[in-house]
């Protein structure tokens, strides 16, 4: 029997994203909700801390045979978790990173469209929308894609003139490596690419190396790679991050249903970091009309979608879980800004590589 609360009109995708995002009551992630820090003892007090649980009983799943947790669930193939990836270190460092080194000139940001930014950044310690349906990315059709005009989006008229420490909590994203144009979902190479930070990218190296691709996939897989074949076998030798988003969530931010086809390498590994608060990821099927399966992500846990499966999926962000701010995020002295601002943000470095390595799309 179809749940009361559910609308007839609505698909699977939009039914669990307003499940998730109801505050009154709010959802009950113990029924369904897979969230694999349980299994880890030394996560104990984080969770407890941060009151939301889910359950390891709600999705069948896979660990595989390694030197760190890696875990696959046969829903979603090509889907890759590794809870608790990043040390409390390195979660620090990719704080810092994001806010005062990486959201600042040339990286752009949903804000500069509509303010003049400082040069240094912004970082300082003391309704309905039309949905753009893009082409997927090839080498054959890269040229035409290239071609296609990307023009500026429209300044805001109502936007006035604001302090810049006032604005930290308006940052939304900032750009990594190639160009993102919002209008056509498309990458504007015509303005070139912006290095990947070296230590961002030895990050999501480590993560993708630390995974038996064997394991995920095999010789059993019946997935279709293309001409190319299976890509995975040499993911150790040219998988190379060029392109990417660091997404700045505030605690009533939603991301909705959405697929990633922009890239011409469209079934490399994405990796998609979580820092901070932690949130309720879906991922579902080719079209809106699968299920989703809901995945309870916190700080530290590492996401890879890999695969013409996994990265063809529908998948977005619902909800972030306010009050879960782990302990390692917070501090005194020069760590108190950072962590004012995390108390209420769930930050998300999602990485992609758009061309094969060594392509040089001149």
């Amino acid at each position: 029997m179809k749940d009361s609360s559910v609308e007839l009109d609505w698909t699977p995708f939009r039914a669990a994203e307003k499940r998730f995002k109801a505050r009154f009551p709010p959802p009950d992630l113990s029924q369904d909700v897979l969230d694999l820090a349980l299994l880890n003892a030394t996560r104990a007090s984080e969770i407890e801390a941060g009151i939301w649980k889910g359950t390891t009983s709600g999705l069948e799943y896979r660990k595989l045979t390694g030197d760190v947790e890696a875990y696959v669930t046969p829903r979603i193939p090509g889907l890759v978790l590794l809870p608790g990836f990043l040390d409390h270190a390195t979660q620090r460092a990719l704080v810092q990173w994001s806010l005062a080194d990486h959201a600042r000139q040339p990286n752009e940001t949903n804000l500069d469209i509509h303010y003049v930014l400082p040069e240094d950044g912004l970082w300082n310690p003391s309704g309905p929308r039309k949905l753009i349906n893009n082409t997927p990315a090839t080498l054959e059709n890269f040229s035409e894609l290239s071609a296609t005009p990307k023009l500026p989006s429209a300044p805001s008229g109502t936007a006035q003139p604001t302090l810049a420490s006032a604005l930290i909590r308006k940052l939304r994203w900032a750009n990594i490596g190639w160009s993102y144009h919002w209008g056509t979902k498309q990458y504007d190479f015509a303005k070139g690419k912006v290095k990947v930070d070296e230590s961002l990218a030895e990050v999501c190296r480590k993560a993708v190396n630390a995974v038996d691709w064997k394991q995920v996939y095999g010789p059993t897989d019946a997935s279709d790679w293309g001409e190319s074949g299976p890509g995975w076998q040499t993911w150790d030798q040219d998988y190379e991050p060029d392109a990417g988003i660091v997404n700045f969530y505030q605690t009533k931010d939603t991301l909705m249903a959405h697929v990633d086809r922009s890239e011409v390498c469209a079934t490399s590994p994405l990796v998609s970091i979580s820092i901070g608060n932690a949130a309720v990821f879906l991922i579902g099927g080719l079209t809106r009309d699968s299920d989703p399966v809901p995945i309870l992500l916190r700080s530290g846990d590492v996401v890879i979608m890999s695969g013409p499966t996994c990265r063809r999926a529908y998948h977005g962000v619902p909800r972030i879980l306010e009050n879960t701010l782990p302990d390692h995020l917070t501090g005194q002295g020069p760590w108190a800004p950072y962590e004012d601002y995390l108390t209420t943000t769930r930050i998300n470095i999602n990485v992609r590589q758009v061309f094969p390595k060594g392509f040089d799309p001149s």
